[in-house]
């Protein structure tokens, strides 16, 4: 797994870092639905009715679920370690919004415990790119934010991806450029040829596309 050591900005991270804001906005939710389900079996309680003890516990459980929910969250979400623990990938920007753009990444969806390489093309819509031209073909140096932190599968063979731009952990634009030099340039090639294909990815229900490994650039086939 290539990885990419940078001394992370928190300070422009917890500003910019959309994946992040997204994993705090998950512990916030879950904070107001432990509340709610706290009050609501308190109440259920108060009522001392033979139906409300039942739905009493369930509303317990669900304020346990939710109160774990908002403790996990915070230290799956750490900064440092998602870019200390994600994959350098490269990314490219395939088309302009009026709220932003598109990315097309290239990432590796196989388990980490299955010794696999399965490569797709993913799309991550982004509000802000700091430190890059927001122009179609752009490239634009990130991690893969994996799924596959839990010893179980969610259920599919492929693991969902998440794109994080290095330019959300850091302001430095050589920190940057020196990410994109530590990625092959077949790879970005990779990446220009099928630009064409990036609303192809964006329409499908994954928002990915596996490639045929035949067809990998040198290194990353089977």
């Amino acid at each position: 797994m290539r990885r990419f050591e940078f001394a992370v900005d928190r300070r422009h991270a917890h500003a910019v870092n959309e994946v992040v804001a997204g994993r705090r906005r998950v512990r916030l939710s879950a904070v107001l639905a432990a509340v709610a389900a706290t009050a609501a079996t308190a109440y259920l309680v108060w009522l001392g009715h033979p139906w409300s003890y039942p739905l009493a516990l369930a509303c317990a459980l669900g304020a346990a679920t939710a109160l774990w929910v908002a403790l996990w969250a915070p230290r799956r979400a750490g900064i440092d370690r998602l870019y200390a623990e994600g994959e350098l990938v490269p990314a490219v920007v395939s088309r302009i919004q009026t709220r932003g753009a598109v990315l097309l990444a290239l990432v590796n969806l196989a388990r980490r415990d299955s010794g696999e390489q399965r490569y797709a093309l993913v799309t991550k819509k982004v509000r802000h790119l700091p430190g890059h031209r927001v122009a179609a073909g752009e490239r634009v140096p990130a991690v893969a934010v994996r799924g596959d932190r839990t010893t179980r599968s969610i259920g599919e063979r492929w693991l969902p991806v998440e794109t994080m731009p290095i330019a959300w952990g850091t302001a430095d634009t050589a920190v940057i450029e020196r990410a994109r030099e530590a990625i092959a340039e077949n790879e970005w090639r990779l990446l220009a040829d099928n630009l064409a294909r990036a609303d192809e990815v964006h329409r499908s229900a994954a928002k990915r596309l596996l490639l045929d490994p035949g067809r990998l650039p040198e290194g990353l086939g089977a």
